[in-house]
């Protein structure tokens, strides 16, 4: 199947899975329970579905077992207490022969080229042949960890041939399914996507997950059916645009800074309204981070290098994202004159306790390295952060007083937390403020503080021009 088709679940599908001999998809077994994994699990019990959790992680497996979120992810714990009849989590892969489908969501690490390691899917596939050799029936096997084009036929399907005796097509399906979720919001990202990706096999496999997505998703969403290379080749493509699109906005946000009387984010609302742009990730700020973004447009890169093109547009977007860090750093200097720097934020985005790639602490590393006393807090990433951050960061639990402590706040992650600023908290004054998100704006008329904002130069006073 070579050419896109968006198929909605008609009577015409729902034929041809009675042709196929298929039925429903009841029982469904997920391998790996991380970040994405545990949500999935609670997810497809909290949409009615009979789930099996496969890790070979005791910890995770016991923590399941036992009703806890083996994760920290919001609403998580919320449907693993209300869904735990219908979870059972285990540690081998003998279970798999009890349910209709099996999902790989497990890690891809990124390799030195800008490519993907498949170990772990080619031992779950090996795990997973040998457990279904016995099987009478169909089995679908889905695999949503993203991947180089080309790795699912290769590290996948030919493992569970020869694995398995058994032959893609005819005795099992796979289908190449990547998710678009964000953490701290993957619960209803899972359920409430834009679209449904899937890369099939054959049209059997295809017919069967399509399926399934209309009775999980709780919107609409419609099914993107086609073959799986044009699937792995979408999956990189759509995160590699997106961070092409947050290097724009960060781009004008650092121009804004330098014209009087100019303001990135009156830019942006407007040129957003254009239907070829769009609003959505046009806030200029500070450099994407976290295990996703990063990763897929270096990717994206190696993909191009891999058949002789220069992917130049993804290697520009990588190198302009790594140099926000010291233009940063460049305006706090200039701000500093020896005050203590408070940074706030260390997770990567708001809402999740993952500091991967975080600009808060490649900020707060940057800014010791040049001699600065830097203090950091944050609300969840704080664990995740102190093994990334240089030993001379002092680490602070309670916001109040480090506050108090410090003579430079520098916003870099917009916790809700933190718009209480200057109300529910309080500042001393003379206080500078470096708000890379905009997000303290009601302190920039008080003449206690001096507010600074990136993309923001009222009056010729901005993050560009220091106290002048």
């Amino acid at each position: 199947m070579n050419n896109l088709t968006f198929l909605p679940i008609t009577i015409q599908s729902y034929t041809k899975l009675v042709r196929y001999g298929m039925k429903d998809i009841d029982r469904i077994s997920v391998v790996g329970l991380g970040k994405l994994g545990a949500p999935f699990v609670a997810a497809l019990a909290h949409r009615g579905f009979e789930v099996i959790g496969i890790d070979n992680d005791e910890a995770k497996v016991r923590a399941l077992n036992q009703g806890k979120a083996p994760v920290d992810e919001p609403e998580l714990q919320e449907l693993i207490s209300k869904n735990i009849s219908r979870i059972i989590a285990v540690g081998d892969y003998s279970k798999i022969t009890d349910t209709d489908v099996t999902f790989f969501l497990v890690p891809t690490p990124s390799e030195s080229t800008g490519g993907f390691s498949t170990k772990y899917v080619v031992s779950s596939a090996k795990a997973s042949a040998e457990a279904i050799k016995n099987k009478k029936g169909y089995h679908l096997f889905v695999l949503t960890s993203t991947v180089m084009p080309g790795d699912t036929e290769k590290k996948l399907i030919s493992i569970l041939e020869s694995s398995s005796g058994k032959k893609c097509g005819k005795d099992f399906g796979v289908c190449y399914n990547p998710e678009f979720i964000a953490l701290g919001s993957v619960i209803h990202d899972l359920l409430n996507p834009d679209f449904v990706l899937v890369g099939e096999s054959d049209s059997r496999a295809g017919e069967l997950l399509e399926r399934f997505y209309s009775r999980f998703c709780e919107n609409k969403a419609r099914t993107v059916r086609m073959n799986i290379i044009n699937a792995e080749i979408t999956k990189l493509s759509v995160n590699s645009f997106v961070t092409t699109k947050i290097t724009f906005a960060n781009m004008l946000a650092r121009i804004c800074s330098g014209y009087s009387g100019a303001d990135s984010d009156v830019v942006t609302s407007a040129i957003g309204l254009d239907s070829r742009i769009g609003r959505k990730y046009l806030k200029g700020a500070v450099a994407y981070g976290g295990p996703c973004f990063p990763r897929d447009n270096k990717a994206m890169a190696e993909v191009g290098r891999r058949v002789g093109e220069n992917a130049l547009l993804a290697v520009t977007t990588d190198e302009e994202n790594r140099r926000i860090t010291s233009w940063l750093a460049d305006k706090i200097v200039s701000l500093s004159k020896d005050k203590k720097v408070l940074i706030l934020g260390l997770s990567y985005k708001p809402d999740t306790n993952v500091a991967e790639e975080s600009q808060g602490v490649y900020l707060a590393n940057e800014l010791c390295r040049r001699g600065l006393k830097v203090m950091a807090h944050d609300p969840k990433a704080m664990n995740d952060a102190r093994k990334r951050l240089a030993d001379s960061v002092e680490l602070c639990d309670d916001l109040d007083k480090a506050l108090e402590s410090s003579e430079l706040i520098v916003v870099t992650t917009p916790w809700k937390d933190y718009a209480g600023i200057g109300k529910e908290y309080e500042l001393s004054s003379g206080t500078t403020i470096f708000d890379c998100w905009r997000i303290l704006t009601h302190l920039e008329e008080d003449s206690r503080f001096h507010y600074y904002a990136v993309g923001v130069n009222k009056n010729g006073r901005s993050c560009e021009n220091g106290l002048e």
